[in-house]
Formats: structure tokens, C-alpha cells, sequence
């Protein structure tokens, strides 16, 4: 089987690149410097509604979006993809519930929420499981680019020079890249993350001069504007090519309906894997952790001059965000798909091979950053501004951010290791983020939804949630190692296959339909509930146990009305309201703000 290698040209688009976020970097650190914490979180609140937008496209669509969700569903059907419709509901939720609640409050740690609407406990353990997520997952984030960068060398993610194959594997790259992206979002902050982020979806959609011309040039925005134009050009291209490749979109369309991969199921099964329900049910709660009270999407929010421009950011990026052989040994996890099938058809266009890799890097540098960028600001602000003086300069908390986003991006790098281990991402990826996503959602809509329920019920609820997910989604994965769990694949054709890979590629079928046969009735069903549920399931606990446990306490503190959202203003107890023998003194702890 020929070996295809990166020319000069693949080169120069990778390394062009990762010299646009550097140089972002250098310019916001050195020329037009951050000092302030404000700056360096909030790009001091002068970040533009196109810019914003386009940030929030570019770290949604990480490499995760672009490379695991392509493979699974290519193994497990389109169902996934059903996702995106569900896109306009969550926008909407956010702009008239979670948005003017945040807004309003200016607050830079969404978790400052819960210290002004409950207490600091409440606070305490949310910012922990913000925490657990963001570290579980940015390992995920920088690993992936590295599965298409090992494809397209064909070497098991080893990089092959245009003269000789060389040993620069995965534990080199790697740190080489994430010190670039650790380079410019400690020295740039948001605006660095913002403007590389532009820069790269100006690369994916191919109109990077048109960026550039319209002078929007701030940090981490511009860097994630950057990095969505590497990635959504790159895209558009391997669509294009591999339309005309495989005969026309309806030739395309009929094979992946002959083989089941269009086929939805509507049955209302909590065990079945992928289900309609499961999808537009289940996964609302896990887009609302990440738009509605995400630390990053609400960060870059806050980070505009008013909140009218917020309505028009949220249309556009509701609008933006918008299926392609595991079987053979040719490549060692299924994520890596998509790699394989551009190297394989659509390399005979020169420079395409570079584009690509550029784009699946930008996708995970752009996601990298804002991730350290809103991680930084969550344990800075709830961990460890409570022990700084009030004294220190807003200078020195810049530079204390600088140093915690440095740790957090050395110790998930090292944290790749871990990932290198383990497969199936997209599985991965969402039954542990239910740990905290679920939990998390939950007390948030209970907090801004809810003016009854006390700090007591807030903290019972969210300890609940939490530790029954936990005990959930780790026994179930445990039963996922040993076998005991598994989810039947599509049946996968090989028609027009290379030859000299056929029979290996047979063999993996095989393997593929052998493991998927276990019988699973011995599980309790509990542990077999589909992934896609865990982040509403972990919701409702916290909603349920919350009511239930303020039904029987009292509030602790007087409730701030503006903690509460616009539409559930009604729902606060006026003296009016009030039986004639109510409390006073209860009444005025309710109502004082």
C-alpha cells in the first residue's frame, strides 16, 4: 500500500498555523499588554459581536467534534447527528433564563452566582466539578489532533519527514503543540484565545484575508477566529472532494441509507445506545452545561460592551453550528476514520493533507485555550482569590492567571498519557462529563427558576447528583471493560477496498460482530442506561432532592432578586403573598436584596 507523506506545501499550512497563534500571542503579550484581570478574562469588555460568535463556533467545534463524532457515527448511525437541531432551543434558554441573570450580576466566575444566590459551599463544590470536567477532558482535546496527525503519517502517530521516517511520536508533538497554545493564551488571555479562535475558522472557511481585512485583531478571540477559518476551510474542501469522489451526494446517500447508517430509532428504550429521545431529550442538559452556564461560552458572553449585542451573538452562533474504515489494522482507533479516508481519497489534491491536519490542530488549540483560559478564571476566583489580599493589583492577579493557566496546560499534557490508553471518545467524553454537567445544570436552573429553594436544598441536591452519577457511570464503565456492556456497530462494507488490506479488514469485522454479542440481562439496568441520558438524569436528581430538602429548611440568607431570571420574577413571595401570621422577620430576610 503506498505510503502518502506531507510535501513542502503540507508543511508550510501546518506550520503557518501554529505561527498565527504565537504571533497573536507575542503581540497581545508584549506590544498591547494585559495586566489587568479584566483584560486578560474579559478582554476588558471591548470584544465585538462577530468576533465573539465566531470564537464560540471554533471551540465548540473541537477535534472531538470534527474526527470522533464523523466515526461514530459511521459505526453506530446518524442519530448523533440529530444534536444539532436541538441547537435554536438551548439559545433560546440561554438568552432568556441563564444570560440576564449574568449579565446583570458582571460577574466574571459563573460560580459567583451561587456564592451570591446561596452560599460558599454551594459555590465551592460546583467550581470543583467544573474543575473535574475541565481536567478529564482537556486531555481528550489535545490528543485527538494527535490520531490525524499519526493517520496521515501512517506510522502509529508518528510524523514523516519529506526525507526520512522519523521517531517524533505522540510524547513529542504533543508538548510541542500545547506549548504554543499555552504561549499565547498566558500571554494574550481572551483576547489572544478569541482572535487565534477567529483566525482558525477563518482558515477552515478559507477566507483568512477577509479576516485579516476586517481588522478584528483581539487575542484569544481572534486566535479561536483563526483557527475556525483553518478548520472550516478544511472541512468545506474534504466535503467537497469527497462528494465527487464517491459519485455524487445522492450515490452517497443511498449506500449509507442500504447500510442502516440513516436509520433513526424512536423507540422510548433508556438502555438502547442511540435513540431519537435519547438524543433531543437526553442531551439538552449537556448543551446547557456548555452554552447556557458553561464558564467559557458565558466568559466570552460577559466580554461584550452591552447585552442587547448578546441576542445577536446567540443568532449567530445558533445558525453556525451546523459521515464518514475502523476495520482494518491501517489504523488504531476508530476516531481516526476521517484521517484515513482524506489520505486515501483526496490526496491527490496538493496541499490538501496539510490543510486538513491544520484544521483538526486548530480545532483543538482553539478549544484548548479558551478551556485553560475559563478554568484559570474558575479556580482563581473561587479557590484562591479568598486567600489574596484585597490589596493586590489588579497587575499582580493578571500575572497570578498567567501562572495557572501554565499549570493547568503542563498537567493536562501530562494527563495524555492516560488518554493514549483508553478509546471509544465520544463514549468517553459524555459519560463522564454527565458526572458534572448534570449537577451542575441542575442547580443553576434551580437557583434562577426557583426563589424557594434554600441553600440547604441547593447543597443536598448537587452533593446527591453527584455521588449517585458517580457510583452510575463508574460501575457501568467498569462493566464496559470487562465485556459485559458493549453496543452492536453498523455493518461496515468493504466495497472498493484495497486489496492487500481485504482480509485484515475481515478479520476486524469479525472481532467487531464476536464483541458485540454478549449478552447484557445480567447487568443490572441501571448500569446499561445509554451515556446520552446521565446528563439529565443527573439534572433531576438535583431539581427533585433540592425541592424536596427547601421544603423542610428555611433560606439562610435574604434572596437577591436579581439572582432570580426575568421570566420567574412572579414566582418571588411578596408580603402580599403571605398569610396573615407569617413571620415578619422571614418575610424581610426574603425580600431585602
Amino acid at each position: 500500500m503506498e505510503v502518502v507523506t506531507f510535501s513542502w506545501l503540507d508543511y508550510f499550512l501546518f506550520v503557518s498555523m501554529l505561527a498565527s497563534g504565537a504571533l497573536v500571542g507575542i503581540y497581545y503579550g508584549f506590544i498591547r499588554k494585559q495586566n489587568t484581570a479584566q483584560e486578560y478574562l474579559l478582554g476588558g469588555k471591548q470584544m465585538n459581536v462577530w468576533t465573539i460568535s465566531m470564537s464560540l463556533v471554533s471551540s465548540t467545534l473541537s477535534g472531538f467534534t470534527l474526527l470522533s463524532i464523523p466515526a461514530d457515527i459511521y459505526r453506530y448511525g446518524i442519530t448523533y447527528g440529530l444534536l444539532i437541531t436541538i441547537n435554536l432551543s438551548v439559545a433560546l434558554t440561554s438568552y432568556y433564563i441563564f444570560l440576564p441573570v449574568f449579565y446583570k450580576l458582571q460577574i466574571t466566575s459563573v460560580y459567583e452566582y451561587l456564592y451570591i444566590r446561596f452560599n460558599n459551599k454551594v459555590r465551592v463544590i460546583a467550581s470543583f466539578l467544573f474543575s473535574l470536567c475541565m481536567g478529564l477532558f482537556l486531555p481528550v482535546v489535545i490528543y485527538i489532533p494527535a490520531l490525524a496527525l499519526g493517520q496521515v503519517t501512517n506510522l502509529n502517530i508518528h510524523v514523516i519527514t519529506p526525507i526520512v521516517l522519523t521517531n517524533l511520536n505522540i510524547h513529542v508533538i504533543t508538548p510541542i503543540v500545547c506549548g504554543i497554545c499555552i504561549f499565547y493564551t498566558t500571554l494574550g488571555g481572551l483576547r489572544a484565545v478569541v482572535l487565534t479562535d477567529v483566525i482558525q475558522f477563518g482558515v477552515m472557511l478559507g477566507s483568512l484575508l477577509v479576516v485579516v481585512a476586517a481588522g478584528i485583531w483581539r487575542a484569544v478571540v481572534l486566535t479561536d477566529v483563526i483557527q475556525f477559518g483553518v478548520m472550516l476551510g478544511s472541512l468545506l474542501v474534504v466535503v467537497a472532494a469527497g462528494i465527487w469522489r464517491g459519485g455524487g451526494l445522492g450515490t452517497i446517500l443511498k449506500n449509507s441509507y442500504n447500510n442502516g447508517q440513516l436509520d433513526i430509532s424512536f423507540d422510548l428504550d433508556f438502555v438502547k445506545r442511540d435513540t431519537f429521545w435519547a438524543v433531543i431529550i437526553g442531551q439538552t442538559a449537556q448543551l446547557m452545561s456548555y452554552f447556557s452556564v458553561g464558564q467559557g461560552s458565558v466568559q466570552k458572553f460577559l466580554s461584550l460592551p452591552s447585552f442587547p449585542t448578546i441576542k445577536s451573538k446567540h443568532n449567530q452562533e445558533s445558525r453556525s453550528n451546523i459521515t464518514f474504515t475502523f476495520q482494518a489494522n491501517i489504523i488504531k482507533s476508530h476516531d481516526q476514520i476521517l484521517p484515513l479516508y482524506v489520505m486515501e481519497e483526496v490526496s491527490f489534491i496538493p496541499g490538501l493533507c496539510g490543510l486538513f491536519i491544520s484544521g483538526i490542530f486548530s480545532a483543538g488549540l482553539s478549544t484548548l485555550s479558551a478551556l485553560m483560559n475559563c478554568l484559570a478564571a474558575t479556580i482563581y476566583e473561587d479557590f484562591i482569590s479568598p486567600f489574596v489580599s484585597k490589596d493586590t493589583s489588579q497587575e499582580k492577579v493578571g500575572l497570578y492567571l498567567k501562572w495557572i493557566v501554565v499549570i493547568i496546560g503542563i498537567s493536562s499534557t501530562a494527563l495524555v498519557y492516560v488518554v493514549e490508553q483508553l478509546g471509544g471518545l465520544v463514549q468517553l467524553t459524555l459519560s463522564f462529563s454527565g458526572i458534572t454537567s448534570g449537577p451542575t445544570v441542575g442547580l443553576f436552573i434551580v437557583g434562577m427558576l426557583v426563589p424557594q429553594v434554600t441553600s440547604k436544598g441547593a447543597l443536598a441536591g448537587v452533593i446527591t447528583s453527584a455521588s449517585i452519577m458517580t457510583w452510575i457511570i463508574l460501575t457501568s464503565q467498569w462493566y464496559k471493560i470487562q465485556g459485559k456492556i458493549t453496543y452492536p456497530t453498523l455493518p461496515l462494507s468493504t466495497d472498493g477496498c484495497n486489496g492487500t488490506i481485504l482480509n485484515a479488514i475481515n478479520q476486524t469485522i469479525a472481532n467487531t460482530v464476536n464483541s458485540n454479542t454478549t449478552g447484557m440481562d445480567d447487568v443490572f439496568v441501571v448500569y446499561r442506561i445509554s451515556f446520552y441520558w446521565y446528563a439529565l438524569l443527573g439534572t433531576i436528581i438535583v431539581i427533585v432532592v433540592s425541592l424536596i430538602v427547601s421544603y423542610f429548611t428555611e433560606q439562610e440568607k435574604p434572596l437577591n432578586e436579581d439572582c432570580i431570571a426575568p421570566i420567574a420574577q412572579f414566582l418571588i413571595k411578596k408580603k402580599n403573598d403571605m398569610p396573615p401570621n407569617y413571620d415578619d422577620a422571614v418575610l424581610e430576610k426574603l425580600n431585602k436584596s
